[in-house]
């Protein structure tokens, strides 16, 4: 005959198994219980051979367990046979080392177990007399390769599950759609120090790890990893499992300064809940609450209540307390669920409720517990208002204790007043001695220091500048007459001269006569020279002519070049309160002068360097601002009609957030002019070579480069911004 999860026999036993974990080692396969009425004999039967089990009473008696280590438990349910007065339910469950099985007596008895091949067997006997002793695990047969342990750890930002081996082995990571990723060391065994289940720390990228057996391989599985299969490694005698970290949002932890008195949390203790709210259990940031008790498969029909809060309570691992009017059966069938939520379960299916005070569950219809807390606020809230008031009084140092006022004002009770004191800067409160410790915190959390920030700019110009100029001048006469030995020989023109007529320095030459002495010399025919002068530039002057004069040459060659940089650091920084405006600020006045029906005036205008900054230190330390830099000079190499100078303008207006004591770089301009020209004399500047005698060349370029560093630091952040 095979029963599923526990049907009830028709003596009144019954069987059930939870499903801790997945199977691990071999599994046990049959249950067998004979006997008489006051004895009674267990048979536990499985694939196992020499196991190492170990067995206890508890309860007086009334409950016995056995633990048996690497055994499993079929995913189909468990065959059983035979029936016995005794036991009066038995629940099978799987745990950290194995297999574990609870016989539910009906009355007080001992026990005797022994083992052998395939078999477990267990004779109850009833009375009170003293239980045997508890058989302890024998040693298993060992492996080839063994996983020693599995640890939990962060490094280099990324959590990493360490498996510690011993031996040789194969290993595989993988993944199913839906599913866990696993990792599987193929042909290892599970030791007996090894932790079958972990739980990670909430700032991990996972929330658990468990460890099985399936088979000849061991498996490890990760949960809640938003279905990363991870990097795995070996490292000498360890397997590492590597998981990137989840990014999250970091926000400023919170706290709580006051909160309103919650009078149902003081009914019969610390907790107190309608259901199983209060028990270990997970929450979820969506799904709202997850149970995580060990996984159990319960099937039971006309069950006294009683009895099924035992099984759960061992289950558990906590003393449960019925109240007298408690009572009735219950039919309930459930698979792979937590043993937390199956007692939640229960309790809403009866209409009960429950009360736990530590380890101890004290279970009582809804009702009662609902007529006990409105007692319980009842007595709360007179006691509130026969409680004696107290005058206290509050200083304050940073802030104003006027602004204070109202905040305080909306923690007390209907009985509280305030008052300030404007010349300690104090406040007065009365109240009841708890509101009163409500108001020091609240003032002890906003009566901090403002934080100061230094605000620390840096402007930074740099400018380059070359230019190049090459030219040429080139003149001369030529005369033919009878003074100079060379006529014509003709009756018109006689007499014959050129000569160049390019004015030099802007005065015209008097004529091109030859004959005329007032002729300007050296008659320039091409004047097209660079600029040169006392401190730049160079020139070459060559002359040639004749002894009598007839003909004149005259060349001059001149070139110039110059280079320079320029570097200007203004470093204006200024120190100011949080969220208040600060500018700083550096400059001259220019004088223009403007012409009207009244007459001369002058007006002023300003050319100056200023910072404008408004801060905003945030929760984690950064610094938000808003920041206008201007730098204005006056420009005297460009002048208006009157010879006033321009005014050059530099601006930058921007909000940033930086982090305490770093530089960041709001801005930057950067320009390039480059100019080419020539001025050369028509058509002949075009003819190839030779029309570099008739062109002056000239280049130029002129680099400029502006950056704005801005660095703000906190001044007194240890005591502003306490960790």
């Amino acid at each position: 005959m095979r029963i599923h999860w526990g049907l009830a026999l028709a003596v009144g036993a019954t069987f059930a198994w939870g499903n801790l974990a997945h199977a691990v080692g071999p599994k046990i396969d049959r249950v067998q219980i004979n006997g008489e009425r006051d004895e009674a004999q267990v048979s536990i039967e499985g694939a196992f051979s020499d196991p190492r089990y170990a067995v206890r009473a508890e309860e007086g008696g009334r409950l016995v367990v056995i633990d048996i280590d690497e055994a499993s438990l079929p995913s189909g349910g468990i065959e059983t046979s035979g029936s016995n007065s005794l036991v009066a339910q038995t629940v099978a469950s799987t745990t950290a080392r194995g297999a574990r099985i609870v016989l539910s007596l009906t009355g007080k008895a001992t026990y005797h177990a022994r083992a052998s091949d395939n078999r477990i067997t267990i004779k109850l006997r009833r009375g009170a007399g003293k239980a045997a002793a508890s058989h302890k695990s024998r040693p298993a047969k060992s492996s080839k390769a063994r996983i020693e342990s599995v640890q939990l750890e962060e490094k280099g930002g990324r959590d990493r599950v360490v498996i510690q081996v011993r031996g040789d082995v194969d290993f595989r990571v993988s993944t199913r759609d839906g599913s866990a990723p696993r990792l599987e060391v193929i042909g290892a065994r599970i030791g007996p120090d090894a932790k079958r289940r972990l739980e990670a720390p909430r700032s991990a990228s996972f929330r658990s790890v468990e460890l099985k057996q399936k088979g000849d391989r061991a498996v490890v599985e990760v949960f809640g990893s938003e279905g990363a299969a991870g990097t795995a490694i070996r490292s000498g005698n360890r397997i590492v499992w590597m998981f990137s970290p989840t990014t999250t949002e970091t926000r400023p932890a919170t706290r709580t300064i006051a909160r309103e008195k919650d009078y149902a949390a003081e009914v019969d203790g610390p907790e107190v809940a309608g259901f199983l709210s209060k028990l270990p259990m997970q929450v979820g940031g969506k799904g709202g609450r997850r149970y995580s008790g060990r996984r159990i498969d319960l099937d039971f029909k006309d069950a006294d209540i009683h009895n099924i809060l035992r099984l759960l309570s061992e289950v558990g691992g906590v003393n449960v307390v019925t109240a007298d009017n408690v009572g009735g059966t219950v039919t309930i069938r459930m698979r792979d669920v937590p043993w937390d939520q199956a007692l939640d379960v229960v309790l809403q299916a009866k209409a009960l409720g429950m009360v736990r005070q530590g380890n101890l569950i004290r279970v009582a219809p809804l009702a009662q517990l609902e007529q006990e807390r409105e007692a319980a606020i009842a007595r709360q809230k007179q006691q509130e208002q026969l409680s004696p008031l107290e005058t206290r009084l509050v200083p304050v140092s940073y802030a104003n204790a006027q602004q204070l006022q109202p905040r305080v004002s909306e923690l007390l009770t209907e009985r509280g007043s305030v008052s300030v004191d404007d010349r300690t800067n104090m406040l007065i409160v009365r109240d009841i001695v708890g509101q009163l410790d409500n108001v020091e915190d609240l003032v002890r959390s906003l009566d901090t220091q403002t934080p100061q920030v230094l605000i620390e700019s840096r402007i930074v110009e740099a400018s380059s500048s070359y230019s190049r100029d090459i030219g040429i001048q080139w003149g001369g006469s030529a005369v033919m007459s009878g003074a100079t030995g060379n006529p014509t020989g003709l009756r018109f023109p006689s007499d014959l001269g050129i000569s160049g007529g390019v004015p030099v320095d802007g005065a015209p030459t008097n004529g091109i006569s030859p004959f005329n002495p007032n002729v300007g010399n050296p008659n320039f025919a091409v004047n097209l020279p660079a600029v040169t002068g006392s401190g730049s530039g160079g020139a070459l002057g060559l002359t040639m002519g004749s002894l009598s004069g007839a003909v004149n040459l005259n060349v001059r060659l001149s070139a110039a070049e110059a280079a320079g940089s320029v570097r200007i650091i203004s470093s204006p920084r200024v120190l100011t309160l949080d969220n208040e405006e600060a500018s700083i600020s550096q400059g001259t006045l220019i004088p223009f002068s403007q012409v009207s029906a009244q007459g001369v005036n002058t007006a002023f205008q300003e050319a100056k360097l200023e910072l404008n900054v408004t801060p905003h230190v945030t929760a984690d330390g950064s610094v938000a601002m808003n920041v206008k830099i201007t730098r204005n000079e006056p420009d005297f190499g460009r002048t208006g009609a009157n010879g006033d100078p321009t005014i050059l303008e530099r601006e930058a207006t921007t909000q940033l957030l930086v982090d305490d004591g770093d530089t960041a770089v709001i801005g930057g301009i950067y320009t390039r002019n480059t100019g080419r020209n020539v001025d050369q004399v028509p058509f002949f500047g075009d003819i190839p070579v030779l029309g570099v005698f008739f062109k002056r060349r000239r280049f130029r370029e002129d680099r400029n480069e502006l950056l704005i560093f801005l660095t703000p630091r906190i001044v007194n952040r240890a005591l502003a911004l306490p960790e």
